[in-house]
Formats: C-alpha cells, sequence, structure tokens
C-alpha cells in the first residue's frame, strides 16, 4: 500500500498527441490507491475517450462547465477543492496561456482558477510553441505564481523535428506528483481573507448557534441480557457535534451507546433506548440546527422480559415487536419552535436517491444526508463515508471523505445556509 493511498488527485487532460500518456498515469496512480478524478477539454476528445478515463479511474469524467447534472450533483467550486492536487497532463500552449492570463472560459480554466490547492503541470507541445516568446513569459508567470513543472522533455516530436517540447513520462510525472503530495498542498486565502464573512462575530460561521445532534445506536431491550440494536458506530454523529463546537456553536450531542469518547467542548448525554433519546432530544431543544444522525431502532418489545429468556422457552416463542418514537419526524413537523434546519440521514441497502427523497418529505426535514450502507460499503463502523446531499432545490454528491471531512463540509453548509435565511 502507497504511503500516500487515500490522496486525491484532480487531473485535468488537454488536446494533444500525449494524452495517450494520461492513460497510463491514471492506471499507475490508481495503483497507488490514489483516487483520480479527471476533466477532459474540448480538444481532449480528439485523442482519448472518457469511456478510457473512466474506465481506468473507477470515476465519471467532467467534460461540461455548464452541465444541469453536474451542477446537481457537484458544482465546480466543489469539484476544483476536494482533491490534494490538480495534475494537469498534458498542458499544452494554450491552456498555459489560460492560466498566465486568469481566463476561465470552459471547466478546465475555471477550475484551474477557482482551486485552492496547488497545482502541477507536465507542459506538452512542439518545440517552437514551447520556446516562443508569449510561452516563455507564460511559463515565467506561472512559475512565479507557485505553479509546479514537470518536463517537457527533449525528445522527437510527433511533427517529426526534435528539441525541448515532449511531455514527461507517466513515472516522471508520478514522481513530481508524490513529491507534491508529501508537503502542504493547500493554497490559503490571504490573512484579511480568512475570516468567514457569514460568521455572527466569529470565523467558524456557527457562533451564537444552538445545535442538537443525536449520534449511534439505540438499544432496545428485550430482557435483562439481550437487546435490539444495529451496526452504528456513532463515528459519524460524534464528527458531526465536534464540527459544530469548532464552527462556534452551543452543542448538544446525545448519543446512543457508542464506544467513543465525548466530542471536548460538547455537552454529551448519554442514553441507551429510543424513548430515552426522544425525551432527551425535547429537553434540548429549542435549537437552530438538529441533527438526526442517531441510528435509532424503528422497533422495540412491548416489555422487556424480567428476567433471562431460556433458549428452550425462547425457542417456541413468537418475539412481537412495536414502533419506536419517530424522532426526526417529531422535530421536522414540529409547530412551535421548529429549528431552522432539521437534517436527518438516510441509510439504505437499495434505491438509495428514491428513499432518501421519500425520506425527507415524510418527515419534515430541510436536508436529508444519504449513504449506502450495503454490502462492502464499510459506512457503519468504518473511517469514511460517500454520501448524496438531497434537498427541495436539488441533490449534490460528494466523493468518499472521511467522517471528520464529511462533518466539516456539512457544517459549513449549514451555517451558509443559515446565514442565507431571513432574519
Amino acid at each position: 500500500m502507497s504511503g500516500l493511498s487515500g490522496k486525491r488527485i484532480l487531473l485535468i487532460i488537454c488536446g494533444g498527441i500525449a494524452a495517450y500518456k494520461a492513460l497510463d498515469l491514471v492506471r499507475r496512480l490508481r495503483e497507488r490507491e490514489i483516487s483520480v478524478r479527471a476533466v477532459m477539454t474540448a480538444a481532449a476528445h480528439h485523442f482519448v475517450t472518457p469511456l478510457s478515463v473512466a474506465s481506468l479511474s473507477g470515476d465519471r469524467v467532467f467534460t461540461d462547465l455548464f452541465s444541469l447534472t453536474d451542477e446537481a450533483e457537484i458544482g465546480h467550486i466543489e469539484l476544483s477543492r476536494e482533491a490534494d492536487l490538480v495534475v494537469v497532463a498534458p498542458a499544452t500552449a494554450d491552456l498555459l496561456a489560460k492560466m498566465a492570463h486568469g481566463l476561465a472560459d470552459d471547466l478546465a480554466s475555471t477550475l484551474l482558477l477557482a482551486t485552492d490547492k496547488k497545482i502541477l503541470v507536465a507542459p506538452a507541445m512542439n518545440l517552437r510553441m514551447w520556446l516562443a516568446p508569449p510561452t516563455v513569459r507564460n511559463v515565467a508567470a506561472l512559475r512565479s505564481d507557485g505553479v509546479i513543472f514537470t518536463g517537457p522533455a527533449n525528445g522527437d516530436m510527433a511533427c517529426g523535428e526534435y528539441g525541448p517540447g515532449r511531455m514527461s513520462e507517466p513515472l516522471e510525472i508520478l514522481a513530481a506528483i508524490e513529491a507534491a503530495l508529501a508537503g502542504d498542498t493547500a493554497l490559503p486565502l490571504p490573512a484579511a481573507y480568512r475570516a468567514n464573512p457569514l460568521a455572527r462575530g466569529g470565523a467558524g460561521g456557527l457562533e451564537g448557534r444552538r445545535v442538537v445532534v443525536t449520534s449511534g445506536p439505540t438499544h432496545e431491550p428485550i430482557d435483562p441480557v439481550r437487546y435490539i440494536a444495529n451496526r452504528s458506530s456513532g463515528k459519524q454523529g460524534h464528527a458531526i457535534a465536534a464540527a459544530a463546537r469548532a464552527a462556534g456553536a452551543e452543542v448538544t450531542l446525545i448519543s446512543g451507546p457508542v464506544a467513543l469518547a465525548d466530542p471536548p467542548g460538547v455537552a454529551t448525554i448519554h442514553v441507551e433506548t429510543a424513548r430515552d433519546m426522544q425525551q432527551a432530544v425535547e429537553a434540548a431543544l429549542p435549537a437552530d440546527i438538529f441533527i438526526g444522525a442517531a441510528a435509532v431502532a424503528d422497533w422495540r418489545t412491548p416489555e422487556a422480559a424480567p428476567g433471562k429468556l431460556k433458549k428452550g422457552v425462547a425457542a417456541t416463542q413468537t418475539l412481537p415487536l412495536i414502533e419506536n418514537p419517530d424522532i426526526l419526524a417529531a422535530v421536522g413537523r414540529r409547530k412551535q419552535d421548529r429549528p431552522a434546519l432539521v437534517v436527518g440521514f438516510a441509510a439504505e441497502t437499495e434505491q438509495l436517491i428514491e428513499h432518501a427523497q421519500e425520506k425527507r418529505l415524510a418527515k419534515g426535514c430541510d436536508l436529508i444526508v444519504a449513504n449506502n450502507v450495503g454490502a462492502g460499503a464499510n459506512v457503519f463502523g468504518g473511517d469514511r463515508n460517500e454520501v448524496t446531499l438531497i434537498a427541495a432545490d436539488g441533490m449534490e454528491r460528494w466523493p468518499s471523505l472521511s467522517k471528520a471531512e464529511v462533518a466539516a463540509k456539512l457544517v459549513a453548509r449549514l451555517a451558509r445556509k443559515l446565514s442565507e435565511a431571513p432574519a
């Protein structure tokens, strides 16, 4: 396993004979468990196909800045910032010129202008284009801006000439990528702009706000020994509570039985059953935001047996079940003191989007965070999550992220929503 396993590359493929090398580069990155999302310029389609790139990267290929489908699922700003490094290979003279002059007239150039990560380019062009004074000036400007260059190398050109302009080989580009990823690739804003202008009294966005989060499973006792439960670890809910606290909110976390430490600075209430959690939620309200991340058991027995049910007796019995209170729906449908934002989670094994959309409407939620918990997803108990946000105005799919990253992005999104709401 590579020491850079889990890192993310946004690869921009421009038009040129050397574009075929990008396919080998994608393959070698994936061998090292570095994820790749690719963007192809219009000219690149003449040299490699989106299907080839998608097959090797294991992800969709983005091509159009104004694709409504793309914008509903992942905006160009998000696409430009989710990666750890942006790589352009091959980088044509045209794109280098756009970068040097801040042009943004297609998806590739817009992403390069909007990104908050370092950019690495592997130029490829005819030697006279590379040596032309405008290109020399553009390259000097980009180097001064901090753009990382690998190549070009001397070699035979497709046009029959020999000299500088040949794109570096995939292994050379890979070495440059690994060197870049070994350091800090973030490009912070100037100090004067780092504070969130949407924040109330601070940079976190949730100063002066109250947030209630539920997390973990509930345990519904059958007898003093056995209970009904689910596989929720509470990692995502606890991460959300911590992120909300980091954003400046006053946070109450209502946690079912988990093997996690309480997040620092968060008022944590420990409960066992769904009815316990319901009472704790009601006591914690009102709040500005309610986030129901807990996997509350849907059913319980009418009454727990006072003594342990013996195997022989239990084998001949039918275990009756009744529904537990619907905590999320009760909060979402409140007539008085309803939180400004009610967020639910939908853990599904099939028809993820359809079931999540139905749940949002049925529970009265402003937002549903949907994730696939089917076989192989490794969400329950794992450290990563891949979610789709579903709201009344559309949906947005996020890539696989750590649960801490999902929490931070979700909290930032909610803070922005609150700031945009009428006073």
